[in-house]
């Protein structure tokens, strides 16, 4: 399950709802077609609290570079940390015997390519590993995207994408293996773990924008279009995804982002899901309870042009655990 925690700031304000219009390395997560968004390097550094006071935290690490006219290649690497965990044994249940702690990586390699001006595509292969310091598990998922642009100023975005697609997992290693005394000899008993499957998941998503107050004058067009039709430095989107998840609870998701120029961005969101907003006790099987929010300051280095350093902050709500904070740091050149 660790293939379904969101490590990547921006994103996180909106819940996900930003599949179908979101660009850079966060796309890997997402919708990997959105990773031809990139206009030449983009590195992105993104730390997760997840759950306030669990010890648990996420560190991700994302870079693409454009390869070509319009193609984009990118690698993403995220690594959970559980803290320090006592040992325990059937023979010491109150510990005493030091500490271990689990290993949780995935790493991505993803290629997208924009085909047409309303076209993306793209895919990432995925190496997931969980271990401890005697079992563990390996093994490789696929993901697969495509977004459509349409609209004056690529104003609507429509996305699909498939993530997690790949063969079972299983734990093998010492850990699986016991000691037993058989008519006064001693034998080593190694059990089979049985497989397990990935949380394969589809994601459909739409989004829109709507440019606000009052309408700029571009310098790349000179054409006379109506107060209402020309972008403004102010833009609202709005934005929805349906995902369809193999073994919890599918979610809609709904996300609404406000942006000033290049300078600001304030995000929200509400993640759906069946009794998502009922007590545990009545059958509420996911601690997140659906709000998000969420902001991003900019500092553009060059005008009218995507490069700059991002300072990203989301917030997730939980219940009865704490709720999740965000921070990220992007720099594109």
């Amino acid at each position: 399950s660790q293939l379904l925690i969101n490590p990547w700031a921006s994103s996180g304000g909106v819940g996900g709802a930003n599949s179908a219009y979101l660009n850079g390395v966060e796309s890997f997560n997402w919708n990997i077609s959105g990773l031809s968004g990139i206009n030449s390097t983009e590195l992105y550094y993104s730390n997760v609290v997840l759950f306030s006071g669990s010890d648990i935290t996420v560190n991700s690490l994302g870079f693409g570079q454009r390869v070509g006219e319009s193609a984009v290649m990118g690698i993403s690497v995220n690594s959970m940390s559980f803290g320090d965990i006592p040992i325990t044994t059937t023979a010491n249940p109150d510990g005493g015997q030091g500490t271990f702690s689990p290993q949780f990586l995935n790493l991505a390699i993803g290629y997208s390519r924009t085909f047409s001006n309303s076209i993306q595509g793209g895919g990432a292969i995925r190496i997931v590993s969980e271990s401890i310091n005697n079992v563990g598990a390996q093994g490789v998922a696929l993901d697969a995207g495509i977004r459509y642009v349409t609209g004056q100023y690529d104003r609507a975005k429509f996305g699909i994408s498939l993530r997690n697609v790949g063969p079972k997992l299983k734990y093998s290693g010492d850990g699986l293996a016991t000691t037993v005394l058989l008519q006064d000899a001693e034998f080593t008993v190694n059990q089979r773990a049985e497989g397990f499957e990935m949380p394969a998941l589809l994601n459909i998503g739409a989004s829109y924008d709507l440019y606000l107050f009052a309408a700029t004058t571009t310098e790349e067009s000179t054409e006379e279009v109506s107060e209402d039709d020309r972008p403004s430095d102010y833009r609202l989107t709005l934005s929805g995804t349906y995902t369809s998840n193999s073994f919890s609870p599918d979610q809609i998701r709904f996300g609404a982002e406000f942006a000033f120029l290049k300078y600001l961005a304030v995000r929200g969101g509400l993640v759906y899901e069946e009794n998502g907003f009922s007590p545990l006790s009545e059958g509420r099987v996911n601690s997140n309870t659906g709000p998000t929010m969420g902001m991003s300051l900019m500092l553009p280095f060059k005008k009218k042009k995507d490069t700059g350093l991002n300072f990203d902050y989301a917030y997730r709500f939980a219940n009865p655990l704490g709720g999740t904070h965000s921070i990220g740091l992007r720099l594109s050149i």
